[in-house]
């Protein structure tokens, strides 16, 4: 899967582009996995990661975030993946989650993880598949 996006939405790396208020607004207010998320943990989180915008052409307005916590060496993890209700069913998740794999490619990463509740289908169109061995992983931390 390629990063092909609607005509009128362009994808970014550029940190200084976040929308940092809407992104903490999506995630702490919407998102199942974040919900409560301080501010302050927020912007700790973008600091130390790799950050993706989807922007609408005309008004440069955010619509998208997706975040990578990547030692752009062999490992990176996925999450904080959002896409604004009002632009939803365009196909902005899947182009961003293709423009964030085409972006890790050139670091020979062994394995890119992340963890859903409810997109599977978005995932593996992009490749992602369950985990061949689930009993090899532990996690520190869990809810």
């Amino acid at each position: 899967m390629s990063a092909v996006l609607p005509e009128g939405y362009e994808i970014s790396a550029d940190p200084a582009r976040l929308d940092v208020v809407r992104i903490h607004r999506w995630l702490s207010e919407d998102a199942y996995w974040a919900l409560g998320r301080s501010r302050q943990k927020q912007e700790e989180a973008i600091a130390g990661s790799l950050n993706f915008g989807v922007y609408e052409q005309v008004s440069g307005a955010q619509v998208a975030y997706a975040r990578v916590v990547t030692d752009r060496a062999t490992f990176a993890w996925l999450c904080d993946v959002y896409v604004d209700p009002g632009v939803r069913g365009k196909g902005l998740g899947g182009a961003l989650v293709a423009a964030v794999k085409e972006h890790l490619e050139p670091y020979g990463l062994r394995r890119i993880l992340l963890a859903t509740a409810d997109a599977h289908e978005v995932y593996a169109r992009a490749g992602f598949e369950p985990l061949a061995v689930p009993g090899k992983w532990m996690a520190f931390g869990q809810e």
